[in-house]
């Protein structure tokens, strides 16, 4: 078999890891960024730290409209292969409840190592490469820059997705697929804060507390997630809020009524916290209503409680009729916010949408409208949940283009 000239397109997460692993497999690899430098969104996730993947695996953990898909690559490629593959070239890690960090803690030393394994396999990387457009020339391919045009057998675009914009990813990947016949699902922000209606919002900006969030899709309860909620002047933000924005988002793009129904108190049933209530009451008749509520809450988020429910801050427990306990309860664990929008690429860690993976090799992620292209990362239609998810989708999807890529007969 000839040696593969292959050029990768995006030198994020997946375009370096399909370029180291085309190198390996002794194929030539010229790898294409449009900025200044390598990498720039991997040294932001983890908030620094780099989450690089997590222990625990379900495809429940990876989203897109063609929802088998992501088993295929993760099962070929999985979380135990990549930490083999980063030992490999350095990096020693640490287990923190199945979240896998860098023992360093700082996304800076991946970085670094990946930069220095592209090194020793003489991996050109060529930057501020701005591709214009890819033609089919017969067997090969013709990579047109801006002032040059590259020839190669083989094309990987690994381009990212449009979110975290000011780390180079711009969408720009899209257009390229869609000019090879590719159908691109409609790119919209996920991992994602949400807008919400609502006046009380800005004096609850600031508050952290464990909830569980479950989104209403017109009446019917379609996700749910738990952890520590984070309320904004403007709505709901913090985990649980990030791995329902995907399915909320895209519902809203669709003219969808969409609500999050917040339970403050997720480890009581609402028998146990009509008890706990009940017991109260009994206790001290004559407290006020808002120094029970000060005991399990968010002093800011008290009046807001009691103003929903109809209840006078100043009423005691001896005042408070049935009808407002009642009412008291269902808001405590089922609190409804309306969905109105949500926040830009700006702010998305990734994205739902992209290249539709209908059209793409689910065993090498080669086109299936033009054999000898490839895709990897985030410009396909997958992402992942938070928790190192998105990484462990670049690490397999880009191995699987790359080797697949040097292995190719085109």
């Amino acid at each position: 078999m000839k040696e593969q000239n292959i050029v990768i397109i995006g030198a994020g997460a997946s375009g370096m890891f399909a370029a180291i692993t085309a190198a390996k497999n002794n194929a030539k690899v010229i790898l294409l960024e449009h900025t200044d430098k390598i990498g720039k969104k991997l040294l932001a996730t983890g908030n620094g730290r780099c989450n690089l993947t997590n222990l625990s695996q379900s495809p429940n953990d990876y989203r897109s409209e063609n929802q088998g898909f992501p088993s295929y690559i993760i099962n070929q490629f999985d979380e135990t292969k990549t930490l083999e593959a980063f030992r490999e070239i350095g990096i020693y890690t640490k287990d923190k409840n199945g979240y896998v960090y860098p023992y360093s803690e700082q996304a800076s030393s991946v970085l670094a190592l990946l930069k220095s394994e592209l090194e020793r396999l003489n991996i050109e990387i060529r930057y501020e490469a701005e591709v214009k457009g890819i033609v089919k020339k017969g067997k090969q391919f013709q990579v047109n820059l801006k002032k040059e045009a590259i020839f190669c057998d083989s094309v990987i675009i690994a381009a990212g997705s449009m979110a975290a914009p000011k780390t180079g990813s711009d969408g720009s990947g899209y257009e390229l697929a869609k000019s090879l016949g590719h159908h691109i699902i409609k790119p919209l922000p996920a991992l994602v804060q949400l807008r919400c209606s609502g006046n009380y919002f800005k004096s609850l900006a600031g508050i952290r507390c464990e909830a569980k969030l479950s989104l209403s899709i017109d009446g019917q309860i379609t996700a749910s997630d738990r952890g520590e909620l984070q309320l904004t002047d403007y709505g709901i933000s913090g985990i649980p809020t990030f791995q329902i924005s995907r399915y909320a988002i895209r519902a809203l793009d669709k003219g969808r009524e969409v609500t999050v129904l917040t339970d403050f108190m997720p480890d009581l049933s609402e028998e146990e916290l009509n008890e706990f209530i009940q017991k109260q009451i009994k206790h001290t008749q004559d407290k006020q209503i808002e120094e029970l509520l000060i005991g399990l809450f968010n002093k800011k988020l008290v009046p807001v409680l009691l103003k929903q429910a109809g209840i006078s801050e100043k009423a005691t427990y001896r005042s408070l009729k049935e009808k407002e306990c009642n009412a008291l309860i269902e808001l405590i664990k089922s609190f409804p916010v309306k969905v109105t929008a949500f926040n830009t690429f700006e702010q998305a860690q990734v994205c739902s949408g992209g290249v539709d993976t209908r059209e793409v090799s689910k065993d090498t992620l080669e086109s299936l409208k033009m054999p000898g292209i490839y895709f990897a990362g985030e410009i396909l239609d997958v992402d992942g949940i938070c928790g190192g998810y998105n990484l462990q989708w670049a690490w397999s999807s880009g191995y699987v283009a790359g080797y697949c890529a040097s292995r190719s007969k085109n």
